[in-house]
């Protein structure tokens, strides 16, 4: 099995290097053609074909997902990953077109060569070494999503139409295996904010995700008295641009990073609310009279963290609407808390900030597997043994499609030490982790599906 990967290995690089070409950003457009927009419907069509070329059946789900399947007997063994990426421009500082998959020093650099078509396709060519190499006694269907870095509806959309995996699990996080992952929620803050003697014009954080720490944040002022302009200077990370006599506009560069590693990344959003608001509510409020949204102080202090981590929380989008700001903040609950818990928190929050208002939405509940179950021994112990290494399972920030099923958990393609370059500017799988894992998933499918 592990021979055929090798006699594949040019081919699996051309075909990730193809389905990194397709920005598929997803946006839920309307359109029943093409729900998540053309260039995911794209994607979805070509992994699809590409399966069938393999000798896979295939179905497409009215353009929402889409699965690749071999096999024959009642038990499913689900493998689910995505085909939607976080936006990339080549202004965020890529060395190379984030759309134009480029080798380097024996990476592969793009937009979802990690996060997630790399895994896609290395764990379809398992399927393929399996298939051609070994017999097994049930169905295995690779699911693709394109609405996984946003709100799920195509993984929602498969669950109400499709049958559920008996077992499986989602490429899409580390080794040797996830066996916990945080709960998500979205919690909208909403406050009356103005800039003495300005109007703010508009308010910006680009095309930023909320899964995502902002590297740029704009507000656009008109100045009351034109005198006053001289008194807005660099400073503090904050660029600003003299527009016209009474008009400037204030940038704010950071770093990205995936929402769930926040202290990885440099939120431009805090840096600019700083420069304009020192004294307002995001420095208050906690035991020693200082309030930091970002800190889990924030929701529950140093009770919100367990066995999966502490409690990190993410501005990742703001908005400006008839004199209030909106901030969507992105939390990563630890497993043992519950959003009833985060909900208090806010009660709290909104007791001692006068005018503040919130709300809870786009939640996803935690995953939790037993360290001792089949499912997490049985990969753990693949990994440890292809690779001669010997990790314990582990518990992370980030929200996978395994935690959409029973008995699924999270496996690879990260390997422990790796930084993780999930949403990250410059984006690249290793080529030999890139094979090594594919070899991994053909032990893996095989063993959960013989």
């Amino acid at each position: 099995m592990k021979e055929y990967i090798d006699s594949k290995r040019d081919e699996i690089i051309e075909e990730l290097k193809k389905l990194v070409s397709f920005k598929s950003v997803s946006e839920e457009t309307g359109n029943l053609e093409a729900p998540f927009g053309e260039e995911c419907k794209k994607a979805l069509e070509y992994t699809l074909n590409l399966g069938e070329k393999l000798g896979f059946r295939t179905k497409n789900l009215d353009g929402y997902c889409g699965y690749i399947e071999f096999g024959e007997g009642e038990e499913l063994v689900g493998i689910i990953g995505h085909l939607d990426v976080v936006p990339a421009n080549l202004e965020d500082g890529w060395k190379s077109n984030p759309f134009e998959a480029e080798i380097r020093d024996g990476k592969l650099y793009g937009r979802g060569t990690i996060d997630d078509k790399g895994p896609v396709i290395a764990s379809l060519y398992a399927m393929k070494a399996v298939q051609e190499k070994m017999k097994v006694n049930k169905r295995v269907r690779l699911i693709l999503g394109l609405n996984e870095e946003k709100n799920w509806k195509c993984i929602n959309y498969y669950k109400q139409n499709e049958e559920q995996p008996t077992i499986g699990f989602s490429p899409d996080a580390d080794f040797p295996c996830i066996y916990a992952e945080k709960g998500i929620i979205t919690v909208k803050f909403e406050h009356d904010f103005g800039i003495e003697n300005c109007e703010i014009l508009e308010l910006s954080t680009g095309n930023n995700a909320i899964n995502v720490v902002p590297k740029y944040a704009m507000i656009r002022l008109k100045l009351n008295n034109p005198d006053d302009i001289n008194k807005f200077t660099n400073r503090d990370g904050v660029h600003v641009e003299k527009i016209s006599k009474d008009t400037i506009r204030l940038v704010s560069y950071g770093k990205a990073s995936h929402a769930a590693f926040p202290t990885m990344g440099d939120n431009a959003i805090i840096k600019l609310l700083r420069y304009l608001k020192p004294n307002w509510y995001i420095d208050r409020l906690d035991e020693e009279g200082v309030f930091d949204i970002e800190s889990p102080r924030a929701f529950g202090g140093k009770e919100a963290s367990d066995e999966s981590g502490v409690l990190t929380s993410n501005i990742g989008i703001v908005k400006y609407e008839n004199g209030k700001l909106k901030m969507y903040t992105n939390l990563r609950v630890p497993v043992n808390t519950n959003f009833d818990e985060i909900r208090k928190y806010c009660e709290i929050l909104k007791e001692k900030i006068p005018g503040l208002e919130y709300g809870m939405e786009n939640s996803n509940s935690k995953l939790y597997v037993d360290k001792e179950s089949y499912l997490v021994k049985t990969l753990t112990n693949i990994f440890n043994k292809e690779t001669g290494l010997n990790e314990e399972p582990v518990a992370i920030g980030g929200g996978t499609y395994a935690r959409a099923f029973k008995n699924c958990v999270s496996f690879g393609m990260n390997f422990p030490g790796d930084t993780d370059m999930c949403h990250q500017v410059d984006e690249f799988v290793d080529i030999e982790k890139l094979i090594l894992s594919s070899k991994i998933y053909v032990t893996a499918i095989y063993e959960l599906a013989k």
